[in-house]
């Protein structure tokens, strides 16, 4: 049973989970910087007020603060934008790189290569 336990943690897959967490962190930590540093203090400048986290309403004796759910929607929908336009650029660099060549290959063809051992196996 051991040796079973330590085969599923040394699993290629589990290893591969384990660093796309580690990276999904860390990369969580940049977009909520760019948001919270970046976009938010220009949203700000531009309409003068984009933190509405102190908006509350008052229903009867109970106050509804709905203020920091809009915030957390505003936060989604630029960290969204964000990861839309990051995710476009990289498929279209990756596609670019894959499908760009139209150049001809560098080395002799595979007709050229079956040739040459055709030649060598007629003179054997």
């Amino acid at each position: 049973m051991w040796k079973e336990f330590k085969g599923f943690i040394a699993n290629d897959s589990i290893v591969s989970l384990a660093t796309g967490l580690i990276m999904g962190s860390a990369f969580t930590a940049i977009v909520t910087s760019l948001v919270n540093d970046i976009f938010m203090p220009l949203i700000a400048s531009l309409t003068g007020a984009a933190d509405v986290s102190g908006l509350s309403f008052k229903v009867g004796s109970a106050t509804i603060g709905i203020g920091l759910f809009l915030q957390a929607i505003i936060n989604f929908i630029l960290i969204a934008i964000f990861l839309y336009l990051t995710l476009k650029a990289l498929e279209k660099a990756q596609h670019k790189k894959i499908v760009a060549p139209d150049e001809e290959p560098s080395g002799p063809s595979e007709t050229e290569l079956l040739e040459q051992i055709l030649a060598e196996l007629k003179q054997k």
